[in-house]
């Protein structure tokens, strides 16, 4: 399978120091990585170079023409209808596709309502909508879910498990949230003094039971990578 991500000899530095320093990252097409560590060691930084927000140092990325990011925020259009935000900069003539996003997120019945009206959850998911409404080759997910409601993220997690296996992305996921990374993710990485110091394949059926010993014990293995003992 080809590459979507081939990152090599990545550096930043702010100030005097490297937040990231020699990272080589390799992503599959139509595989999800996930990007745990700590505040502060260069997750974000990571991925808004791969977005193209953000310049590096040194070394070589390589990424796909055809890349959207979901961020924290929604970062809607507050004078735009939702269905508007969905399709915003592809002209009206793409309500129609904006339309069918929405029905992929569960929103249809909100596609003329303001963003002002929306919960967290309902807000984020039109987010997802307006990232898939575009079938990226590389999809980039910055902490979407860390501002939601313990039971909204959980919902907000089996939707986009889902929404990627029909669409099939390459897929990184910045998160603070190990679970979520278990349970989503074909592959995991930790990044810690500006390098990767882990690098596991999570080889569990899906859908993901977070009540079973293998994922427990990935869970131990990926804290302790973090610096944190249960």
């Amino acid at each position: 399978m080809s590459l979507a991500v081939d990152v090599t000899g990545l550096r930043k530095v702010y100030g005097e120091r490297a937040v990231l320093d020699g990272v080589d990252l390799q992503v599959r097409r139509g595989e999800f990585t996930a990007l745990l560590g700590a505040s502060g060691t260069g997750k974000t930084t990571l991925l808004r170079i791969l977005a193209g927000i953000e310049g590096s140092d040194a070394g070589s990325v390589l990424v796909p023409r055809t890349r959207t990011v979901v961020f924290q925020e929604p970062r809607l259009v507050p004078s735009k209808r939702v269905v508007d935000n969905v399709v915003l900069g592809q002209g009206r003539g793409a309500r129609p596709t904006g339309l069918a996003a929405l029905a992929e997120v569960g929103l249809e019945d909100h596609a003329l309502a303001w963003p002002a009206t929306l919960s967290g959850g309902e807000a984020q998911r039109v987010a997802l909508a307006r990232a898939l409404v575009r079938e990226p080759d590389l999809l980039l997910l910055d902490e979407p879910f860390a501002a939601l409601d313990a039971l909204t993220r959980l919902t907000m997690q089996a939707l986009i498990g889902d929404l990627v296996v029909k669409h099939r992305p390459a897929v990184v996921l910045v998160t603070h949230d190990v679970e979520e990374a278990i349970a989503l993710a074909d592959r995991v990485l930790v990044l810690r003094g500006g390098e990767f110091v882990t690098d596991v394949r999570v080889e569990l059926d899906r859908p993901r039971d977070r009540g079973t010993a293998d994922f427990a014990e990935l869970r131990r293995s990926l804290l302790a990578d973090l610096g944190v003992t249960v």
